[in-house]
């Protein structure tokens, strides 16, 4: 404001007499007589400029003034108001959220906010039910250890290799409590490492159908790989890759008494679909929707097998959304269950 009513000023000032005079001048050279009145004129012209200039200015600063005002406050405003805001989320008030703006460039510093602050709400919300779940699965096998523990040194407990086999495996499920945590809290941070990779499913294929075929019994069901020789590549990480298909064939080995596994690979540009198909006692179709939640495990399976740690297929499901695939469920009680993910084919 004062270099735009400055400039004017100072260069009137320093030619409109100048030119004022030039005027005249020329008015003289076409027979108007101003000679004895030229000063004067000039003198007028100055005292009749300097007043228009200095009310220009005024009423210009006095406009420019309070324009200024206004549009500092209105933008002053919500500036304030966010700053509370971000107060009262420091505080640890994460609801806390900035309201929308008529400034465009408010409007997008709010919305980003926003989705940062939903961001770290969805964290600590996170944070909160893992401690929980894993604070509820940690107090059975613990309950186990210290009363068998004290009865031991009470003398209550007569100290059997049936015992210490038990002690042992709620050791082991301790163990795989605490990997399966860190590892799915990691894949749910995005901290972990995942290699994306031009790779050929078929030979990963084959080690994991010979893997879990040497734990099957001969009575069990029969496992089985329906692939084509030569299936296309996709873009992964093979140790991801391989750590999905065993939490989803292990589950499927544990959950299937007799019948048969199928692991079946198809193609569906531009993805390549895998999928574990069992004839085990399968599930309710109310608890498909939990499936895949941490720590969750239906009725059945908890009767049937109490030591897993109900992460794999959590783990499972963050591994194929960092793959940008998607993993899928069906199952029918009593009949089977089917898990199927995709994979990005390679270009």
């Amino acid at each position: 404001m004062l270099v735009g009513l400055s400039t004017p000023l100072i260069v009137d000032w320093l030619l409109s007499h100048q030119l004022f005079g030039l005027d005249l001048t020329l008015l003289e050279g076409r027979q108007f007589n101003v000679g004895t009145t030229a000063n004067e004129l000039i003198d007028k012209c100055e005292v009749v400029w300097n007043q228009g200039v200095w009310w220009s200015m005024l009423l210009g600063a006095t406009v420019a003034g309070s324009l200024s005002y206004l549009f500092a406050k209105r933008i002053v405003q919500p500036l304030i108001q966010m700053e509370k805001i971000t107060q009262k989320f420091a505080e640890g008030n994460l609801s806390a959220r900035v309201p929308e703006s008529e400034i465009p460039e408010l409007n997008r510093l709010a919305i980003n906010f926003n989705r940062m602050a939903l961001n770290l709400e969805g964290v600590e919300q996170r944070r909160r039910e893992l401690i929980e779940d894993l604070t509820h699965e940690l107090r059975t096998p613990l309950t186990i250890l210290e009363g068998s523990l004290e009865g031991l040194a009470d003398g209550a407990i007569e100290a059997k290799a049936e015992l210490f086999e038990r002690l042992a495996r709620e050791t082991a499920r301790l163990g795989r409590l605490v990997n399966d945590t860190q590892e799915l809290s990691k894949a749910e941070a995005g901290y972990l490492p995942i290699k994306i990779q031009r790779i050929d499913l078929h030979p990963l294929l084959l080690s994991l159908i010979k893997r879990f075929s040497d734990q099957l019994l001969e009575e069990g069901p029969v496992l089985r790989l329906e692939c084509p020789p030569n299936p296309p590549f996709v873009c992964a990480d093979p140790e991801r890759v391989e750590q999905i298909l065993v939490n989803l064939l292990g589950n499927a080995v544990r959950y299937t008494v007799n019948g048969s596994i199928t692991l079946r690979v198809w193609s569906e540009p531009p993805k390549l679909w895998i999928a574990v198909i069992d004839t085990g006692h399968g599930m309710k179709a109310e608890d498909l929707p939990f499936v895949f939640n941490r720590f969750w495990r239906s009725e059945r399976s908890r009767e049937r097998n109490p030591g897993g740690s109900g992460m794999g297929l959590a783990i499972s499901h963050r591994l194929v959304k960092l793959h940008r695939g998607e993993i899928l469920v069906e199952s029918e009680l009593n009949k089977g269950t089917t898990f199927r993910f995709s994979l990005p084919l390679a270009s």
